[in-house]
């Protein structure tokens, strides 16, 4: 097939043992292409060509790789247009929103590329005389990062950049539903003078790649962005073979909204976390906890506001939010909005959305009259639904939002320093918003959380290095 795009091992583009197909959940239509299935063969292949060009990617020294990473960052910027056209094609998520998440991997690459010339250590005075000590970083060495459909774009450079900026090398396995935007960046990757071996994209299900990559012994260290069931499966493997781990998993995230919150700056905040990017953000505002005193105007303008975002195809300048990514995604929401009602919740929109094309289109949805006991108000949706749960007071509010199995992000509005200092102090969660949304964060900080949320050490900013490296320390005697 004249279409079809292969896996990266070593430096060649090499088939899979089979194609998978690869459409536009805004236009069914609409075949983007086929893309090569890697084997458990392939994973090996790349794993020992990885291991073999280790050593001399290292004595090419921090600077090498900061150019490396800079002339990606380049090359992404001035493609970010058509690789956003691809990544709204694949995943559905509006034009505006994926050229802007290309742009936030240009920049993550750029930053890493910074990092790479920062790698810090110590000298720590000895308790013997004439002993000098040094602690120092090193790479790992073969890692195997997994990520997923949502962020196809940034959340492989999240992981790449700094893989490649401390000197290990990567296997990449993009989500089997997007892995026409991780191609693209393969290839900029590759043809911006990766040596052979050190960048390697193995495309395919998780249940093959993934696995293999958590088995196979060459492989130091797995990073994944994914589901719980899967990171905990994950976590089993990789406690077998020894290797390093790091984990982010969801999220069921807490916006609190207290009687002294402005309306209009809690509104705007809580529309733009529960249901931008389809709801399909692990930092999703699914769990809105308002205070009774402004429960009701709050519902009545959240609700309002909700029903006017037009949902429609991705490319299409007019639209608001995109498709649900897949029909296995859109049949768990629209579950879940039928659970809700099932639980006793007033449910407000949720259902089926009419296109011009036939894709995976559903209205937001709001549950009302919510209980953080319900299944709809403690599950990870992941998609455009918010449970909305009416407390008495600020103590109630924290303790609800704290009575999760997650904690990756929380929110507060409120015009109170008081309240906001509290919440930022007691609430448990690795991120805190006031009266911002729960989703969205710079791409130079620490992301991750707590409990069933994360494992491991944080994802992106300088703390990436504390997983991409190990520490030495080493003494000598002066006489």
């Amino acid at each position: 097939m004249t279409d079809a795009h292969l896996n990266l091992i070593d430096g060649n583009w090499l088939p899979g043992d089979h194609l998978t197909e690869n459409r536009n959940p805004s236009d069914l239509s609409d075949l983007i292409g086929h893309y090569a299935a890697a084997t458990v063969e392939d994973v090996d292949r790349a794993a020992r060509a990885a291991q073999a060009a280790l050593p001399a990617w290292q004595a090419r020294g921090p600077l090498a790789r900061a150019d490396l990473l800079d002339r990606i960052a380049r090359r992404i910027d001035a493609e970010a247009e058509s690789i956003g056209h691809m990544l709204a094609r694949e995943e559905g998520k509006i034009l505006s929103e994926a050229i802007a998440e290309v742009r936030r991997a240009a920049q993550i690459f750029r930053f890493y590329g910074g990092e790479a010339l920062r790698i810090a250590g110590d000298a720590i005075a000895s308790v013997r005389p004439g002993v000098d000590i040094e602690v120092t970083r090193e790479p790992l060495g073969v890692v195997g990062l997994i990520t997923p459909w949502n962020f196809p774009a940034a959340i492989p450079a999240w992981k790449v950049a700094p893989a490649l900026a401390f000197g290990n090398a990567v296997l990449l396995k993009p989500a089997d539903l997007v892995p026409g935007t991780a191609h693209l960046l393969a290839r900029i990757i590759h043809e911006q003078g990766c040596p052979a071996g050190i960048f390697n994209l193995l495309m395919g299900p998780g249940s093959v790649v993934g696995r293999a990559l958590v088995d196979h012994p060459l492989v130091s260290a797995i990073s994944f962005t994914g589901s719980v069931a899967t990171g905990r499966a994950i976590a089993r493997g990789a406690a077998e073979g020894m290797k390093k781990l790091q984990l982010e998993m969801g999220g069921k995230n807490p916006m609190v909204v207290l009687d002294d919150a402005d309306l209009e700056i809690a509104v705007a905040a809580c529309l733009n976390g529960a249901f931008f990017s389809t709801g399909q953000r692990c930092t999703a505002s699914s769990r809105l906890i308002v205070q009774a005193g402004i429960h009701d105007a709050f519902v009545t303008r959240l609700a309002e506001a909700m029903q006017a975002l037009r949902v429609g195809p991705a490319l299409d300048p007019s639209s608001q939010i995109g498709p649900v990514v897949s029909p296995a995604q859109l049949r768990g929401n629209l579950d879940y909005v039928a659970l809700a009602a099932a639980e006793g919740c007033e449910v407000v929109g949720g259902s089926l959305a009419d296109g011009p094309t036939e894709g995976f289109f559903q209205r937001p949805a709001l549950f009302l009259k919510a209980r953080n006991t319900m299944r709809v108000a403690s599950e990870e949706i992941f998609g455009p639904c918010a449970a909305v749960i009416r407390v008495e007071d600020f103590d109630e509010a924290l303790a609800v939002a704290n009575d999760s199995d997650y904690g990756l992000s929380a929110g507060i509005c409120t015009g109170s320093l008081r309240h906001a200092r509290a919440f930022r102090h007691r609430v448990r969660a690795g991120m805190v918003m006031v009266n911002l949304p729960t989703a969205g964060v710079d791409f130079h900080v620490p992301f991750g959380g707590t409990r069933g949320s994360s494992h491991g050490s944080r994802e992106q900013g300088r703390q990436a290095v504390e997983f991409y490296t190990t520490v030495k320390t080493s003494y000598s005697f002066g006489g």
